[in-house]
């Protein structure tokens, strides 16, 4: 007879990862993720020509053409299913459903392709749904202030704007602490924890 287990069961919470094509969606994941990331990451081929702009990213092989996925326990009663959003226009019919249940959005933005970021942006205003804008800094472009960025696409002084390194788990696992605590707020007077510390 199998008796019953009295450890609890963590609070499952889905977050998504969006943005443009080639922002770092998937090394984001890959860089916190406790489990080997699920990604489905497909060779360029001739049929993105014309369709996928890779003005700014030439140097992109592959990219995301369903969803990305990791995990990552905050502490024992909380985890977080992560997942990322393909950036081109034409898989967009897939954003509905990854984004069913989530508790809030990270929106990665690329200052040198920054008019990409718009899509993900009206997406998730028009739903109501929590989002934090991470710039993801990359090895030889210019560094813009984060207040021109924000003056750039639009954005409201209730939309944290912060510098994300998508290669390092430091810099994510801040990012993700600052969506946590951007529900927190939006959910104040609920029962809500702040125990976003993620584990190193």
């Amino acid at each position: 007879m199998f008796g019953r287990s009295d450890k609890p069961v963590p609070l499952a919470v889905k977050i998504v990862v969006s943005g443009g094509l080639g922002v770092g969606k998937t090394t984001f994941i890959g860089a916190i993720s406790e489990i080997e990331p699920l990604d489905t990451e497909a060779a360029i081929t001739q049929v993105s020509v014309g369709v996928d702009s890779l003005v700014g990213v030439e140097n992109k092989t592959t990219t995301t053409v369903a969803l990305d996925f990791g995990r990552i326990t905050l502490d024992p009663s909380i985890v977080l299913y992560l997942f990322g959003t393909p950036g081109q226009d034409r898989f967009s019919f897939l954003w509905d459903d990854l984004v069913e249940g989530a508790l809030g959005t990270i929106v990665i933005a690329d200052t040198r392709r920054i008019e990409d970021s718009f899509p993900a942006l009206d997406f998730f205003e028009e739903r109501g749904t929590p989002f934090v804008l991470a710039v993801n800094h990359f090895d030889g472009a210019h560094h813009f202030d984060l207040d021109e960025v924000r003056e750039a696409l639009d954005l409201g002084d209730e939309v944290p704007v912060i510098a994300l390194d998508a290669r390092n788990r430091d810099s994510v696992r801040d990012i993700l602490g600052a969506l946590m605590d951007l529900v927190v707020q939006r959910r104040a007077g609920g029962a809500a924890r702040r125990s976003w510390e993620l584990a190193r």
